[in-house]
């Protein structure tokens, strides 16, 4: 069985809210074995959301609606889906009486607009809303001679998360097939799409059972495995499998079998070996050190570090010898460098990254241009320095070079 999703709400189609509650019914729907092949987000428009509705329910098993089940005149998702197969819709008293006493308990007088709440969609099983206003309805129908299951759920993400538990989940376990998904990734970092797409092609080609995506992100290339099978143990020696083999093939560059992020690794790395960290960041301005804190006991092994913005702060929080700033200026190996010592011997970590570069859009010169960036990473024993030149705007480039930092870390753990 496939799926379609159809989010409804005029405000998902601005910059400022974000549809959230497909990706929860995605994940949910993939835990039974049914795949989601369609997600479809739409404004309040009665024609629209009609047109979306019939196509969805011609192309999918199961369609699940998301919003548009209150009490204002935009809200139109039952009269879409009822207008879409041909029936009409009966106000259910038993809804209305369960709304007024909602609204009797919080001291509110309830508007003849909250009553649109209680229209059932002809044929529908009411599905309580034990956390709004809005019930959600389940519907078992045939739409143009082939079976189909609808599902209208309210739009708050709460609401709708513990609807889809309580009721939903039951439903559609019992008319779903027993097929099982399995899924599994390859996370790799600095290393062009292309490349990895090239080199990785041939080899997830062999299995067309197996749904491969390549996803880029800043600084990280994404390998996605996902098959159905009838057995979960089938399921999962097959995208085993094909993983493995990718990561044969890319090597180093794979920094995570798991879906771990690069901060992740290295801290976890870090702590299985008892060692330290700590960093000095100019550039980056705490870039890195807010990585690393973001992940759950990281103080097990991130010591901290310092913000050296300004070169006084490079010599008084970092130890750079002011005459190294002078002589190099402060985007220089020389500096990250000392960046990376100064801050290892003030923190007696294990390891001293130091991170000096120019993020842009000002601050280049002829011989040092926006993106040239120095990342350090010291030792008891030696400093290694990366020269990199990035390219992007100012926010590309930080995060390239707190990449490149944690990839150099990961790098000498190895």
């Amino acid at each position: 069985m496939i799926a379609e999703i159809i989010a409804v709400g005029s405000e998902m189609l601005t910059p400022y809210r974000v549809d959230t509650n497909s990706l929860a019914l995605t994940a949910e729907l993939n835990k039974l074995g049914v795949a989601v092949a369609f997600k479809t987000i739409l404004g309040d428009d009665l024609q629209q959301l009609t047109d979306a509705a019939r196509i969805a329910l011609r192309r999918a098993d199961i369609v699940l609606f998301s919003g548009g089940l209150g009490p204002t005149e935009d809200d139109l998702t039952r009269e879409a889906v009822a207008a879409v197969l041909g029936v009409g819709m009966t106000r259910d008293a038993s809804i209305i009486e369960s709304l007024r006493e909602r609204f009797r308990k919080r001291g509110i007088e309830i508007r003849e607009n909250n009553l649109k709440q209680a229209d059932v969609i002809d044929g529908a099983e009411v599905l309580p809303n034990a956390n709004g206003t809005a019930p959600g309805q389940w519907i078992d129908t045939t739409f143009e001679d082939k079976r189909r299951f609808l599902v209208l759920l309210p739009g708050p993400p709460k609401e709708l998360t513990a609807l889809y538990t309580d009721q939903v989940e039951q439903r559609l376990r019992a008319v779903v097939p027993q097929v099982h998904i399995a899924i599994a990734s390859l996370r790799m970092a600095v290393v062009p799409e292309s490349e990895v797409d090239a080199r990785t092609a041939p080899i997830y080609q062999q299995y067309p059972d197996v749904q491969t995506t390549i996803l880029s992100t800043q600084g990280e290339i994404q390998l996605h495995f996902q098959c159905s099978k009838p057995t979960l143990a089938e399921a999962e020696a097959r995208v085993r499998e094909v993983q493995s083999r990718c990561a044969q093939e890319m090597g180093d560059v794979v920094f995570s079998e798991n879906d771990e992020s690069p901060e992740e690794v290295v801290l976890h790395t870090l702590a299985e070996r008892g060692l330290t960290l700590a960093v000095a960041e100019s550039c980056t301005g705490g870039l890195l050190g807010q990585r690393l804190t973001s992940v759950t006991g990281s103080s097990g092994s991130f010591l901290g570090g310092a913000i050296v913005y300004a070169n006084a702060m490079k010599t008084a929080l970092a130890d750079v010898p002011a005459e190294t700033i002078h002589e190099h200026g402060a985007v220089s190996e020389e500096v990250a460098r000392a960046l990376a010592e100064g801050i290892r011997r003030r923190t007696t970590a294990a390891y001293g990254i130091g991170i000096t570069g120019i993020a842009g859009p000002g601050g280049a010169t002829e011989t040092k241009p926006v993106g040239l960036v120095y990342v350090a990473l010291a030792d008891a024993e030696r400093t290694e320095c990366l020269t990199l030149n990035l390219s992007g705007d100012r926010e590309r480039v930080r995060w390239f070079a707190s990449q490149y930092a944690l990839m150099l870390l990961r790098k000498h753990l190895l």
